[in-house]
C-alpha cells in the first residue's frame, strides 16, 4: 500500500521522518501480506492505538482503513466492545463516534430481490466479509439467493464433477465479481449470466463499495462435490477495477 502522508504532511518539517513512515512503515512493515494480512493489520493496528488511548484523526484512519479491507461495521463495534475490558472503557467509549463516522455512509441493510436469508455461517469459514443466505427450493435443482456485503467474497473453489455438473449464476442486484483462475476478473450486474463448468477453479462476489445479490443453480451432475480452497488475497482483490 504506497503511503504519501508523512512526506505531504511532513516533508518539509522532518523529511527522515516522512520517509521511514511512508518507505518502511507502511511500504515495508504493511506490505508484508505473506505474514498477515492487510485486514489482520488494520484490525491489530486499530487495537493498539485505542490501548494507547489515542483518539485523534490517527485512529479514523485506520479505522477507514479497516473499512476499506473488508472490516465490516458489526466487526468493528465488535472489536471495540472486546478489548474495552482489556484496555480502558473512557478508550473505547471515546473510540465509538470515530467507528460512526467512518461507517455513516454504509447500508445497515440490503434488500435483495429473493429476499436477504440468514447469515451463512454454515460457510463463513471460506468467505472474507459477511454473506447471507436465503435457499430457494432443493426440488430437482439446488437453488439459492446469496448476498455478499461490500467487500466480501468466497474463497476460489471447484465445482468437481464425474459427468456434467456444474453452477450457474444469475445476477439480480448490485455490482460484484467473478474470476476464474488465469482469466482476467468479470464485472458483475444485475441480468449477468455466468456458467461455471465442473473442474473449473473461480471466486465471485462483491465490489467494494456495492452490496451483490447473484441466484446460484446447482447445475445437476454425478457425483459432484465442493472444493474449497485459498482466499482471494487483499492484494488480487484491491488490484481490480
Amino acid at each position: 500500500m504506497k503511503q504519501t502522508a508523512g512526506r505531504n504532511s511532513l516533508g518539509d518539517l522532518a523529511p527522515k521522518f516522512a520517509e521511514l513512515n511512508d518507505d518502511v512503515l507502511f511500504d515495508e512493515v504493511w506490505s508484508r501480506t505473506d505474514k498477515l494480512s492487510l485486514r489482520d493489520r488494520c484490525m491489530i493496528t486499530v487495537t493498539a492505538l485505542v490501548a494507547k488511548g489515542i483518539t485523534d484523526n490517527s485512529l479514523k484512519f485506520h479505522i477507514l482503513n479497516a473499512k476499506n479491507h473488508g472490516v465490516t461495521k458489526e466487526e468493528m463495534v465488535e472489536i471495540i466492545t472486546h478489548i474495552a475490558f482489556y484496555v480502558g472503557w473512557p478508550n473505547a467509549w471515546a473510540t465509538f463516534p470515530l467507528v460512526r463516522e467512518a461507517y455513516e455512509d454504509e447500508k445497515t441493510s440490503h434488500e435483495a430481490m429473493f429476499g436477504l436469508g440468514k447469515p451463512n455461517t454454515a460457510f463463513a469459514q471460506y468467505f472474507i466479509g459477511n454473506s447471507y443466505l436465503n435457499p430457494l427450493t432443493t426440488e430437482g435443482v439446488n437453488i439459492a439467493n446469496v448476498t455478499f456485503e461490500p467487500g466480501c467474497r468466497n474463497n476460489w473453489h471447484i465445482h468437481h464433477a464425474a459427468k456434467e455438473g456444474g453452477q450457474i449464476l444469475l445476477c439480480t442486484d448490485g455490482e460484484g465479481w467473478y474470476q476464474e483462475e488465469g482469466k482476467k476478473a468479470i464485472k458483475l450486474v444485475p441480468g449477468s449470466v455466468v456458467y461455471i463448468r465442473s473442474g473449473v477453479k473461480h471466486w465471485h462476489g462483491a465490489t467494494k463499495d456495492s452490496w451483490f445479490s447473484h441466484i446460484a443453480i446447482a447445475v445437476p451432475g454425478e457425483n459432484t462435490s465442493n472444493e474449497w480452497l485459498e482466499a482471494v488475497s487483499d492484494k488480487e482483490y484491491n488490484e481490480l477495477d
